[in-house]
């Protein structure tokens, strides 16, 4: 059996829910553990071990990043968490520091075809920044970007429309925070436009686009709230990414990937439609917008580069 081994860097809130996630839906066979607290590492991968016959065989360890040598993905969750009140953006300067001492030691031990996972935040910015440190072809790293973001969308679109959220076809794309930027002139349901839809089906209003886009721009900050933090649903994002890469897949997310004049945009990562796969961004796509999202994919684009500037 081939191995299909995760190296996850950091076993924090979303670090360990990603184990969890993965280890449970049976993605991998080996998952190693780094994390700067080893013991409480070793104490989560314990809790999880204890649990593994009633699920298939999954090696966890805790370990160091000499394992890197022989791992398909390296997941980098670790950083300094977001507290309320504050942006993902406000966490650049401490997460930039963390970032430069964990791939100063990954990259000696780095595979030749190691995809790099960034999901720390801010996440278009150390995506970038990964690739740019590194110096790693541009498929191999990418961000988290809005996979999330677009999950929440069909979420609250399927219950506006009444439907299934998994026939519900539509994406978020620009930045993982508050510019990012809901696709609705791309959106469809059973192949008729959003608009099509609620006019047919007379029981929602499609003047709430707006609303629905609000709401999943602040859902991060409303769960942080009032719970202090959000993991549950990016553990599982992690695990459709990983899913993707490792099943060779041509899965279509939003992930954040380095753009190279997708509409008019250059050396910038943020999140567009790909095609992900074994190779890791095997394509970005470039569905059409209208006037108003392309507006709003260049303003959410400078965002990110002024965060750039910042720690340039």
């Amino acid at each position: 059996m081939k191995k299909r081994k995760i190296v996850m860097v950091g076993c924090g809130y979303v670090g360990a829910t990603s184990i969890f996630s993965m280890m449970s839906s049976g993605v991998c066979n080996h998952i190693a553990v780094i994390d700067y607290n080893r013991e409480k590492a070793e104490g989560d991968v314990m809790d999880m071990n204890d649990g593994i016959s009633f699920l298939r065989p999954t090696t966890l360890t805790v370990s160091d990043y000499a394992d890197c040598r022989d791992t398909d993905i390296i997941v980098i969750t670790a950083g300094a968490a977001q507290q309320q009140g504050q942006t993902r953006n406000d966490l650049l300067a401490a997460n930039i520091k963390i970032f430069r001492s964990i791939l100063d030691q990954v990259m000696p031990n780095l595979g030749d075809n190691t995809v790099i996972l960034v999901v720390t935040n801010p996440v278009d910015v150390l995506t970038h920044f990964t690739r740019q440190y590194t110096g790693l072809p541009a498929n191999r790293v990418l961000g988290s970007g809005t996979v999330l973001d677009t999950a929440r969308l069909k979420y609250e679109t399927a219950q506006h429309t009444g439907v299934d959220a998994r026939d519900v076809h539509t994406f978020v794309i620009g930045e993982h925070g508050d510019t990012s930027v809901a696709a609705f002139s791309s959106t469809h349901i059973a192949g008729l436009s959003l608009q099509e839809y609620c006019s047919q089906c007379q029981a929602c209003n499609v003047n709430l686009t707006i609303g629905l886009e609000n709401h999943v721009r602040n859902a991060a900050y409303e769960i942080i709230n009032k719970k202090g933090a959000t993991f549950y649903a990016v553990a599982l994002t992690v695990n459709r990414i990983v899913e993707a890469i490792l099943n060779d897949q041509k899965a279509i997310l939003t992930v954040s990937t380095h753009l190279n004049g997708q509409y008019n945009l250059h050396d910038i990562c943020l999140s567009l439609p790909c095609v992900v796969g074994a190779k890791g961004v095997e394509r970005v796509l470039t569905p059409p917008l209208n006037d108003e999202e392309t507006q709003a994919l260049h303003a959410s684009a400078k965002a990110i580069r002024d965060n750039l500037e910042a720690i340039q």
